[in-house]
C-alpha cells in the first residue's frame, strides 16, 4: 500500500517530539503497513486489536489509530482512498485527541 500525506498532518508532525515521531514511524513500519497490505488483499480482515483502528465519528470515511498509550497519548486519523484503481492510506491528523477537532 502507498501513503500520501495532508498538510495538516505534515503540520501536525513536525510538532511532535523527535522521540514521538520515531515511535510513530516504528508502529507504522512494524504493525501498520504490515496490516494495511493484508487489508487491500482481503477487505474483510480486521485489523490488529493493538491498533485500535476504528471510524472517527461524524466524520465519515475517516478512521484513527492509536499509536501510544502513555505519553503522549498518540493518535492519528487517516482514510483509505483509491487513486488510479491503487489503494492507498492518506494520513490526515497526528497527535492527541486534539486531532479529532478536525480529523
Amino acid at each position: 500500500m502507498k501513503f500520501q500525506r495532508t498538510p495538516a498532518f505534515d503540520n501536525d508532525y513536525r510538532r511532535l517530539k523527535s522521540e514521538h515521531q520515531r515511535a510513530f514511524r516504528d508502529i507504522v513500519r512494524d504493525s501498520f503497513a504490515p496490516a494495511c497490505d493484508v487489508y487491500a488483499a482481503t477487505p474483510a480482515q480486521k485489523w490488529p486489536s493493538s491498533l485500535r483502528i476504528k471510524s472517527v465519528r461524524n466524520a465519515p470515511g475517516v478512521l484513527e489509530m492509536t499509536w501510544s498509550f502513555t505519553s503522549p497519548d498518540g493518535r492519528a486519523t487517516f482514510e483509505l482512498i483509491t487513486i488510479d484503481g491503487e489503494l492507498y492510506c492518506r494520513w490526515r491528523r497526528i497527535g492527541d485527541h486534539d486531532v479529532f477537532r478536525n480529523p
